[in-house]
Parts: C-alpha cells; structure tokens; sequence
C-alpha cells in the first residue's frame, strides 16, 4: 500500500501540469499571470451591467495601470438576462427567482487580427421576493453584482489559462 501511494505520488508530481496562480515561488507565478492580463485591452460594454462587469475586469487585469502596448483586446457580447421565477405559492405569486446571465467572450491577438479564443459563459444566482419591494429590488441588484462579478471571475480564469499555455 505504501509503495502504490509513492508511485501515485511520483506520477503526479510529473504529470505536466503547473498551477495558474501558485507554485513553489508563488509571488513570482502570481505576477507572471498579472503580467499575462496587462497586454489585454478590454473593449467599452454598453448598459449599467456591461459598466460594472468592464470595471471588475479592469479591476482585475490592470494592477500597474492600463495597457500602454497591448498585444490582445478582449471583447464581450452583450449580456443577455433572463429570470425565472421559483417557489410559487397557491396565490400564483412568486416568492424567489433566479437570474442567469449569459454572454460571449472573444479574445483576438491584435498582430494577426486573428479571434484567438472564444468561450460562452453564463453565471446563476437566486434572490428572495420580499414584502417590501425597496428589499426585493435591493436583493435583486445584489445577486445581479454576484452574477457579473462571478463572470468576471470566469473571463480572468479562461484568460488566463489560454496565455499560460
């Protein structure tokens, strides 16, 4: 048994694969994928969610200031919302909803013109209809800014893991 754990062991640690955002220096790891995202300029979205999802991604990209030379531009498509209600009561009123947000990364290097990377992502989150519709639109708006932060969190990811290749 011991001798099977040693080899799983051995094969796992020569298995190719590196960590994203650590390893064994990870502060030098970390602003290699920092790095990576500063040569990505992010493209203006339309609406208040588009604002909110571009200044999570700037947030997260752009650590040293905005890309003076970028070498990508990232591009997102417009975001598509869609609401469903849940746990309907015998009067036909809803009392929860999930909100699902949908969208369309694409990522083209900017010396060939070339769509490098391409992905659908969507992002799920649920809120709870109250008897005070200020409280219901306040939980609403807070599981929206789940939402697109999540999705930012999913652009960064898919980013990152394609120029780390």
């Amino acid at each position: 048994m011991k001798l099977l754990s040693l080899i799983s062991l051995l094969t796992l640690s020569a298995c190719g694969f590196s960590p994203v955002y650590g390893t064994h220096s990870q502060s030098a790891q970390k602003s290699e994928a920092s790095a990576t995202l500063q040569q990505v300029r992010i493209t203006p979205l339309a609406n208040r969610e588009g604002q909110y999802l571009r200044n999570a991604l700037i947030d997260q990209f752009y650590r040293n200031g905005y890309p003076t030379q970028p070498k990508y531009q990232l591009s997102i498509g417009a975001l598509s919302e869609r609401k469903t209600a849940f746990d309907i009561t015998i009067d036909s009123e809803a009392t929860r909803y999930q909100l699902k947000i949908s969208t369309t990364l694409n990522l083209v290097d900017l010396a060939s013109g070339k769509n490098v990377l391409k992905r659908s992502i969507y992002a799920v989150s649920s809120y709870n209809v109250l008897t005070s519709e200020f409280t219901t639109r306040v939980s609403e708006q807070n599981a929206r800014e789940a939402i697109l932060n999540d999705l930012a969190r999913q652009i960064e990811r898919q980013i990152t893991l394609y120029l780390n290749q």
